[in-house]
């Protein structure tokens, strides 16, 4: 085919699609065989800062327009097997499109003499469709919250209550030690309760409440909330703060911290005693919180394991196995991560990477 009769066939193309494209408020491009760009939309225009003269160029001279990088590809591969294309991609600018790039067949040789290719936004969609498996994962969270952090006070509890019962008449000037000791156990089971029913707040994008917190006073609400744990076991809590405030849940930086003291704590040398060392600093617009014990420490083919839930390893003989895994769902679900450092017989370093907003 010489080249008037090329330009006459796109005239012709032109003239069919002309009433079509002029009205459609779909962004939509006709691109020929030979991967030049003939036609396109009012609102591809603007979606793509398309100009009349982009008409007739070669789509890998205007492919940055579109910013997605394997266009020409799959145009290319939809004139080479007559087979429409459905994908949905994201633009280097983060939107989402539903793409579809249909053949466009001429009816004289049954050819294919190009492609439509119609691009519909779905951003929203995709966006609203990551909130909702978000919240999904934080409620998933907010039961394993419960059910672990619960867990301390409620056995104290039952534990004196099962003392009380076998107390004589005699050991009366006792009762009111345990009186004090249970009603302690309700009274941190009721503040948990009550912290995690007001941080499930939820605003209209399905996220939790979050305020500028000082680390200072959330280790100190570890510090009381296991008060009786550090006590008997002798731990001693070393702290060095180089970074302190931080955008973030207060449950839920709460329990981070108290899920990896209360490990540390768990997981001490009974012949040592223990310190435990929590260190903040700033690194990269991250907060980077680090625990770090001297305890029995983790054996490296177990480490990949201890995020996992229920996930008890070793010589571990309390705890219901949710605690590290908790503190991953709640870091990685902020856009952060968690990294462990430990050696048998050395202890362990845990450090949570928090994004400072």
């Amino acid at each position: 085919m010489n080249d008037v009769n090329k330009e006459e066939t796109y005239d012709e193309l032109n003239e069919e699609l002309e009433n079509y494209f002029r009205n459609t408020i779909i962004p939509q491009l006709f691109v020929d065989a030979q991967l030049k760009l003939r036609k396109f939309t009012p609102p591809a225009m603007k979606q793509f800062n398309l100009a009349k003269g982009d008409i007739g160029r070669s789509i890998s001279d205007i492919k940055e327009n579109f910013r997605f990088p394997s266009i020409i590809e799959n145009i290319q591969q939809v004139i080479d097997t007559n087979e429409i294309l459905e994908k949905e991609i994201q633009t280097t600018d983060l939107r989402w499109y539903q793409m579809d790039i249909i053949p466009y067949v001429t009816r004289k040789d049954n050819r294919t003499n190009g492609v439509i290719i119609t691009f519909v936004e779905i951003t929203s969609r995709i966006r609203d469709l990551k909130e909702q498996e978000s919240l999904v994962a934080d409620y998933e969270t907010l039961l394993d919250t419960i059910s672990h952090d619960i867990k301390t006070p409620l056995t104290s509890l039952i534990l004196s209550i099962d003392v009380f019962k076998n107390m004589s008449l005699e050991d009366a000037k006792n009762y009111v030690s345990f009186f004090d000791v249970m009603e302690n156990s309700i009274r941190k089971m009721e503040k948990i309760i009550r912290e995690l029913t007001e941080t499930r707040k939820i605003d209209h994008k399905y996220k939790s409440e979050v305020e500028l917190l000082n680390l200072e006073h959330i280790l100190e609400d570890v510090r009381l909330t296991l008060a009786d744990n550090i006590k008997e076991s002798g731990v001693i809590l070393k702290t060095e703060i180089h970074q302190s405030e931080i955008t973030f849940s207060r449950r839920k930086l709460l329990s981070v911290i108290y899920n990896l003291v209360s490990n540390a704590i768990k997981f001490r040398k009974p012949d040592v005693n223990p310190e435990i060392h929590i260190k903040s600093e700033l690194q990269n617009n991250y907060m980077v919180i680090s625990v770090k014990d001297h305890g029995i420490g983790i054996d490296p083919v177990h480490q990949g394991k201890v995020f996992g839930k229920y996930t008890r390893l070793g010589n571990a003989t309390e705890g219901s196995g949710i605690g590290l895994h908790l503190v991953r769902e709640i870091v990685h679900n902020s856009g952060g991560k968690i990294e462990l450092e430990s050696e048998p017989g050395a202890g362990s370093t845990f450090k949570v990477f928090l994004k400072i907003a």
